[in-house]
């Protein structure tokens, strides 16, 4: 059975949500009832609000629950198999008072119970269920194949078999779950509900028409999609533009609280004392309010869409202004054939597009809806960016949103002379804002680019502890070449990128975005222009003057980072550190000699040992002992220089370690 309460209105959100609203007569104390997809009742219930506008009064809203089918059944008294249903539910009845209609008469009693028996049919006996009914204080039979109604007059069994068959009824669209609206009233009242679902993006489709005599005109159309159960008949349509913020929330599945276990003391004759109430966290998410804040983006389901011819009349769309004007062509026709009038307004940070008229869209199927036509400011110029394409600019539009309207991004295809010419995509744009929209790639315009960079003189030079910091400027030259081949003046706007170096002995860019500087030049018929961009940065060198050479003191004193003074300081450095390596020079030597002098030695005493008793050995003896008091006094001496050496180089490295450290010197050149 449809539902009484019909979608009247449907407002579409670009985040993944839809709200939806219903209107309906009921009488008395009629229930209504709405059928949702499972997944959609966490939304129903966050966002649903229900009100009888005639007086009356909503006592509840009920919806089923979330237990199995198997489940819900087996709570059930009755259960009817799917053979022989009438007997087996006759036989599990048994005391149940029913009125019974056989033939043109009518009697009343009570189950006792039901049996086959045999009847004969011309020469065959058949089996035949027979009812046996308490009847007064006699028991009756009939047979049911004869009894044309049977009402059951005890309530229960009534109510039981009446929630069977409807939850059987639920199981076999397994994806729905029914809600019922309980009124209470008198007389035929009207019923609104509204609730938020999710619900397909939808999505935005320009076309542009260039004309040299007139200002370019924009047609724009929003593509929706119905995609639920129910068809959209004579809806009031809305469009909304915006991000508001949108989430689920579980409210349909049950949830329990865990609950403290008391016991009993044993030993107290009285009631169980509870030292304190347990402490349990609860939520009143039922407060979570749904009113403009809808959920995080979801993708739209994809579409087929058939050519569609335009609507005569169009649908509508209410507007404070009327867009239009034109020649005769292509732009005189889609004036005539998609009169758009725009009823848009800012709800805070939300934009809305109302259609005028009414508007259907059957289940499962999409539509596009015209939402703005009107003409706008703008021009055709080239836009060239190297990254794009290195040889060639695109053709674009400068497009200034002057419609009044916030244009959502979507892509836009371009018609020129009533020529297709190309597609591009388009941003979002609020009022005024402007954009470069490229569609083509422009051929008749060639471009070349030479790069070039050097290093700029030092401007300031700084000595301190120990480093020569000098300072200068990287610089960074590009020449773009244009040649304008075109029969036509054309307007380049060049986009240059910003890397965080500073422009120098250039002119001012026209624009500048995040990444670019966009350089304007005007390009006259066949004609070749030149922009040249000069960019520099600060650039540091260091130098440690501990390992100066006398040629670069003298190359700094000569390019003043330094001053005579500071020179002097070097130059004594310089003389320290040649004694420095002269030490170093004597240490090595003297250290060879020494390791020269233990290797005799090791030499001379294996020779020592390996002679005999004898007057010839004992003169080779002497010989040896003799040489090696020799060399014990050399390396007596050597040690001693080596300690001196050592003692006067830590001291000449400290006199050069001050000399370096006391320097401080800075120059602006």
């Amino acid at each position: 059975m449809p539902s009484p309460l019909s979608i009247r209105r449907v407002v579409l959100y670009k985040h993944g949500v839809g709200y939806f609203e219903r209107r309906g007569k009921v009488t008395d104390s009629e229930t209504a009832h709405l059928d949702f997809k499972a997944r959609d009742m966490n939304d129903v219930l966050k966002s649903m609000t229900v009100l009888d506008l005639s007086g009356g009064s909503v006592s509840a809203v009920s919806y089923d629950s979330t237990k199995p089918l198997e489940q819900l059944l087996s709570e059930a008294t009755i259960r009817i198999p799917e053979h022989g249903s009438l007997t087996a539910l006759l036989g599990q009845v048994k005391g149940a008072r029913v009125r019974a209609r056989i033939g043109g008469g009518q009697v009343e009693g009570a189950i006792v119970g039901l049996e086959s028996l045999p009847v004969v049919q011309g020469e065959a006996s058949v089996i035949r269920p027979f009812l046996t009914l308490l009847v007064g204080s006699a028991l009756r039979t009939f047979d049911v194949l004869e009894i044309s109604e049977l009402e059951f007059l005890d309530e229960a069994v009534r109510k039981d078999l009446e929630f069977y068959l409807a939850t059987v009824m639920s199981s076999y669209k397994k994806d729905s779950k029914r809600l019922s609206i309980l009124t209470a009233g008198e007389g035929t009242r009207e019923l609104f509900v509204s609730y938020v679902l999710e619900s397909p993006v939808w999505k935005t489709s320009y076309r542009i028409l260039l004309d040299e005599a007139q200002p370019p005109l924009l047609q724009g159309w929003a593509l929706v999609d119905n995609t639920g159960d129910e068809d959209w008949v004579d809806v009031e349509l809305s469009l909304i533009a915006g991000l508001p913020v949108s989430f689920v929330h579980d409210l349909y599945n049950p949830r329990y609280q865990r609950r403290p276990i008391v016991e009993v003391r044993s030993e107290v004759g009285v009631a169980p004392v509870i030292p304190e109430e347990a402490r349990s966290e609860s939520y009143d998410e039922s407060e979570v309010s749904d009113d403009g804040a809808y959920g995080s983006s979801g993708a739209a389901p994809s579409a087929s869409f058939m050519p569609m011819a335009a609507p005569a009349p169009a649908p509508v769309m209410r507007s404070r202004s009327i867009g239009g004007g034109g020649r005769g062509g292509m732009r005189e026709q889609l004036e005539q054939s998609t009169a758009v009038k725009t009823v848009t307004k800012e709800v805070g940070d939300l934009f809305e597009y109302g259609v005028d008229r009414p508007v259907t869209v059957h289940r499962n199927q999409s539509a596009l809806v015209p939402i703005l036509h009107r003409p706008f400011e703008g021009r055709r110029v080239l836009l060239y960016n190297r990254a794009t394409r290195e040889k060639n600019p695109m053709t674009c539009i400068e497009f200034k949103n002057t419609t009044g309207l916030t244009l959502e991004g979507g892509p836009v295809t371009v018609t020129e002379d009533e020529t297709y010419v190309g597609e591009a995509m388009l941003d979002t744009l609020k009022p005024d804002d402007v954009r470069f929209v490229p569609y083509a790639v422009e051929l008749s315009c060639s471009v070349s680019v030479d790069d070039n960079q050097e290093d700029g003189p030092v401007f300031r030079a700084q000595l301190n502890r120990g480093t020569l910091v000098t300072e200068f400027f990287h610089q960074r030259r590009t020449k773009y070449l244009v040649r304008n081949k075109a029969k036509r003046a054309q307007t380049l706007y060049v986009e240059h990128p910003r890397t965080g170096w500073d422009l120098k002995d250039t002119d001012a860019p026209a624009e500048t975005t995040d990444g670019f500087w966009r350089f304007k030049r005007e390009l006259a018929p066949g004609a070749s222009d030149t922009l040249t961009v000069t960019e520099r940065t600060k650039g540091q060198r260091q130098y440690h003057i501990g390992s100066l050479e006398l040629v670069q003191v003298a190359y700094f004193l000569d390019a003043r980072f330094i001053d005579a003074r500071v020179a002097q300081v070097l130059r004594d450095v310089v003389a320290l550190r040649e004694k420095l390596a002269q030490f170093t020079r004597d240490t090595q030597r003297l250290s060879e000699e020494r390791t020269q002098l233990f290797n005799d030695q090791e030499r001379i005493r294996s020779n020592i040992d390996s002679l005999q008793s004898g007057a010839s050995q004992r003169e080779l003896v002497e010989r040896f002992v003799t040489k090696l008091n020799t060399q014990e006094d050399r390396l007596e001496a050597i040690g001693g220089e080596l300690e001196r050496i050592e003692k006067e180089r830590v001291r000449l490295q400290e006199d050069v370690n001050k000399r370096i450290q006391s320097l401080s010197y800075e120059a602006d050149l």
